[in-house]
């Protein structure tokens, strides 16, 4: 082997070393067996544009939870499909947006809660678990029932293209700094979006959604509002009590939404966490191009030690992967598919954020 073989190789484990540091563990609500005593009552806040097709399973599970004490506030924003229909047919209370947009919506439906706990819910999320919502609402009342509790939903996926998810899947939860060895040393970069939970008087001492109009990443800006009232923001893994499908309209809406968020979030990462990002993502490239090479060049000492590390990549792309999502163990043998997948995404919403200033979503220009 040559020095530089030897080096890209080193680079390579060394990569895969640092990525277990990096995403050390996913944390996930501890399920009670507790009864309903003392949790108060719910309001449910379900922001949604044209969600006709996604709204309905997330409806059907809330009607299924043993916990009842809730109710359910649509606030549709300007949808132009059966949207409003879907939700009504399962008897929720549909409230018109008044602004334009998610955060406004969110205020909206937090306005005309009467809940003393709010319960924001995005339209393409589902519980998973009869006694999920109870098992949620006793953990916050757990930690005191004070700031946020957030749960990034398991992500299910059906069809193959929906797996160049990914990556970015695992990126959003290792990138909001609680995953690392060190647990809680970092502060949280926001909170989860899909399912946010807080209680009524600390969402209004931060300003609630109103604050945050107009933020493109509105899950990290209100984690931040929170944050800046010394308020606690908790980020957990929603496995086994919540799952979401993300962009099952097509390629083109899932290179759209991760499109819209993905630059601008990243600036929330810890630089430390960001920095072991960048050599995790590099090394999966490294080790690819090791392997060809060493074939290539039938180097056998080369071979082994680069096939090696292309199974290493493998097995930890797949073991992060299974932590967010149900995907499919058969992609991950075309990991670096996925890694540049994910690169060349990554660049296009850096272009759109940075120099067209403008990205966009579900129909709407959103400026940057």
């Amino acid at each position: 082997m040559t020095a530089s073989e030897v080096i890209n190789l080193a680079i390579g484990f060394l990569a895969v070393m640092i990525a277990i540091i990096m995403f050390w563990s996913l944390p996930v609500p501890i399920l009670s067996s507790s009864k309903n005593t003392g949790l108060p009552f719910l309001s449910i806040v379900i922001p949604a544009r044209n969600e006709g097709g996604r709204l309905s399973p997330l409806l059907q599970s809330l009607q299924e939870q043993r916990f009842k004490q809730f109710e359910i506030l649509v606030v549709d924003d300007q949808s132009t499909d059966n949207t409003v229909e879907i939700a009504q047919s399962y008897g929720a209370n549909v409230l018109k947006n008044e602004g334009s947009g998610k955060s406004s919506a969110c205020w909206r439906g937090a306005r005309h809660a009467k809940g003393s706990w709010l319960l924001f819910l995005d339209a393409d999320t589902a519980f998973t678990n009869l006694d999920g919502l109870k098992n949620l609402l006793n953990f916050y009342q757990g930690k005191g029932a004070r700031g946020i509790v957030s749960l990034q939903p398991y992500h299910t996926v059906d069809r193959l293209y929906e797996h160049l998810s990914v990556i970015f899947n695992i990126i959003v939860i290792v990138g909001m700094n609680v995953c690392t060895i060190w647990g809680a040393r970092f502060k949280t970069a926001g909170s989860f979006g899909p399912c946010i939970l807080c209680n009524r008087d600390d969402y209004l001492l931060s300003g609630g959604h109103k604050k945050i109009e107009g933020e493109i990443m509105d899950d990290l800006a209100l984690g931040q509002a929170f944050l800046d009232h010394n308020l606690p923001v908790r980020c957990l893994g929603g496995k086994g009590i919540i799952s979401l499908r993300m962009y099952p309209e097509g390629l083109s809406s899932l290179i759209e939404g991760w499109c819209k968020s993905f630059a601008v979030g990243s600036k929330s990462t810890h630089p430390v966490i960001m920095l072991m990002v960048i050599i995790w993502i590099a090394g999966s490239l490294i080790s690819t191009g090791a392997l060809i090479s060493s074939i290539i060049e039938l180097d056998t000492p080369a071979i082994i030690f680069s096939g090696v590390l292309y199974i290493l990549y493998t097995i930890q792309t797949a073991w992060f992967a299974r932590r967010v999502g149900n995907f499919k163990w058969a992609v991950f043998p075309f990991y670096p598919f996925l890694f540049l997948f994910f690169t060349g995404v990554y660049v296009y919403s850096f272009f759109r954020v940075n120099v067209l200033r403008s990205v966009k979503w579900k129909g709407r220009k959103i400026n940057v």
